[in-house]
């Protein structure tokens, strides 16, 4: 029982009774570690992505889920010089249920960060499963009134803000409900210069960072004057001046592009969408230092027209990234160390002692060329195997 593989099904099944792997497989007393799937595991001759580049051909272990520890005792895979990448992570999702943290798994995607769910409920239920996804949120988002959000079935009265004197209750409700970050909707029609200013400031008091929506040339300047502490999706309408990619350089803000789900929407027809010009802005960030995450706004919003898949939407996005101008090891980064550092994530990003054991070991160099990421051989989510898709 210890050296089993786990399937897609055993952990997708114990993660909707509401149990994990321990529960399932010793309900009879406490579970040790190689009975909730955490069997201790040596990987041998693997090349690691330390942050900047490949290592000599290493080992690795992992023990209780965290990376670590001797090889004795240890199951042994072998690499075969193979890449050994920390689990990635994902800066900008739509997550409504199990199956799409399993999609978000079987990809090597070990961290979703998403930008909008509710009710609070829902979000409780996608936290803390054992063997899937581990996901954050930033639950609802503050929108104002007669928006797309605003009109969602469902969407909560609270999470209309029509003026700076709500800044303060709707960033209360959403750290009661537990939300990890804070985000503004900042769109047309969007939130007053004033409400986002002020929105800011008391996420900001609350410890919490701000997320912005902005895929506008004009939102983007909105936001960047709110302080905003990461900036989601890139004009489509006219790329960032040079005076914008300097505020987002001398400000220390963070862009997630989010580039595949701006390629969908160039690729609509609409003369108002142009792909070239979230391109361009990607470059010129690059060009400049900007802090860049990847983000592919994987969603199945009704109402939305473009949906990127989950999971392989996050590798398209570091294929897109590379297209930009970002070298395949900038794109790397974007989606491992630096989402971990923007978003104070202490114990992933990297595959040091102490962390946690998401990996994934892949066939090829990712360094040279980004699609080798595509060539998964094994995940492993908080020390737990999961089957690659497919």
């Amino acid at each position: 029982m210890h050296s089993r593989s786990w399937t897609r099904r055993d952990v997708l099944t114990a993660a909707t009774a509401g149990v994990g792997l321990a529960a399932t497989l010793n309900s009879a007393g406490p579970a040790t570690a190689a009975e909730d799937g955490r069997s201790k595991v040596a990987l041998t001759n693997v090349r690691v992505f330390d942050g900047r580049r490949l290592t000599a051909p290493t080992t690795v272990v992992v023990t209780n889920g965290v990376i670590g520890g001797r090889t004795a005792g240890a199951r042994i895979i072998n690499g075969n010089g193979g890449t050994l990448l920390p689990g990635l992570i994902d800066a900008h999702v739509h997550v409504r249920s199990l199956d799409m943290l399993g999609q978000l798994t079987g990809y090597g995607v070990t961290t979703a960060l998403d930008m909008g769910c509710w009710p609070s409920t829902l979000v409780d239920s996608l936290r803390h499963r054992t063997g899937l996804t581990d996901f954050r949120s930033a639950g609802v988002p503050a929108t104002p009134p007669g928006s797309r959000q605003s009109q969602s079935p469902g969407y909560p009265a609270n999470g209309v803000v029509t003026g700076p004197q709500q800044a303060s209750a709707f960033v209360a409700a959403r750290v009661r409900e537990g939300s990890d970050y804070i985000k503004l909707i900042v769109d047309v029609p969007g939130l007053s210069q004033a409400t986002g200013n002020a929105l800011t400031v008391a996420s900001h008091a609350a410890g919490k960072l701000v997320m912005a929506h902005a895929a506008s040339n004009a939102t983007a300047s909105a936001v960047l004057a709110a302080g905003a502490d990461v900036i989601h999706h890139v004009p489509l309408d006219a790329a960032l001046t040079a005076a914008q990619v300097s505020r987002f350089v001398t400000g220390g803000r963070v862009a997630v592009p989010t580039l595949t789900m701006m390629e969908g929407f160039g690729a609509l027809g609409d003369p108002a969408y142009d792909y070239a010009q979230a391109r361009n802005s990607v470059a010129a960030l690059h060009r400049a230092g900007a802090r860049i995450l990847a983000g592919s706004d994987a969603n199945t919003t009704p109402g939305v027209p473009v949906h990127p898949e989950f999971g392989s939407g996050l590798h398209h996005e570091l294929e897109l990234l590379v297209q930009a101008g970002l070298s395949p090891v900038d794109a790397l980064r974007s989606a491992t160390v630096l989402p971990a550092s923007a978003f104070r994530l202490r114990d992933r990003g990297l595959i040091r002692p102490g962390y946690r054991a998401d990996l994934v070991l892949i066939d090829g160099d990712p360094t040279a060329d980004i699609r080798a990421t595509r060539n998964i051989r094994h995940i492993w989510a908080g020390g737990i195997e999961y089957p690659p898709a497919g």
